[in-house]
């Protein structure tokens, strides 16, 4: 812990804190252009080896992905939980909304571990666990949908 606080400020200031920042922060990014986030470039391009199915094997997504809330629409953004149409323009526009999704978990998962600063031990370590929790699974997924989203622009372009 490297802020002293009364324990009743720490309470209060993680009981709040954590949720509005996870909650600002898919706030914010449904407000960013999509043009910023390009499934193409680091870091959302397929890593070497990456699959869809390793998430399946390594991970069991397909086993979970149900159980996670979509925040997109809370805010006015994109609606990911099911594929909504099946056209080019809108694969694309999923694709580069897992982008956000992504870069969004990331901030929050940053965010929020800096809870740690004035959380002293053990609950620091229930925070860390509490941003690895609420956001790898998060994380994961998104990777997973646009490797799979990859595979099914390619069948239509013809490229299997």
């Amino acid at each position: 812990m490297w802020l002293e606080l009364p324990m009743w400020a720490i309470a209060l200031l993680n009981a709040l804190g954590i949720p509005a920042v996870q909650l600002g922060v898919s706030w914010w990014f449904t407000k960013i252009p999509g043009e910023h986030f390009d499934p193409g470039k680091f870091p959302y391009a397929a890593w070497p080896g990456e699959a869809a199915r390793v998430y399946d094997r390594c991970f069991g997504v397909r086993l979970w992905k149900g159980l996670l809330p979509d925040a997109g629409p809370w805010f006015g953004g994109f609606a990911k939980k099911q594929l909504q149409a099946s056209d080019r323009g809108f694969l694309e526009q999923f694709r580069r909304e897992t982008c956000r999704s992504e870069a969004a978990h990331w901030l929050q998962l940053l965010l929020v571990s800096g809870f740690i600063v004035w959380t002293p031990m053990p609950w620091a370590w229930i925070i860390l666990g509490w941003a690895v929790f609420s956001n790898l699974p998060c994380l994961l997924l998104q990777r997973q949908n646009r490797r799979r989203l990859e595979r099914v622009l390619k069948r239509i372009d013809g490229r299997t």
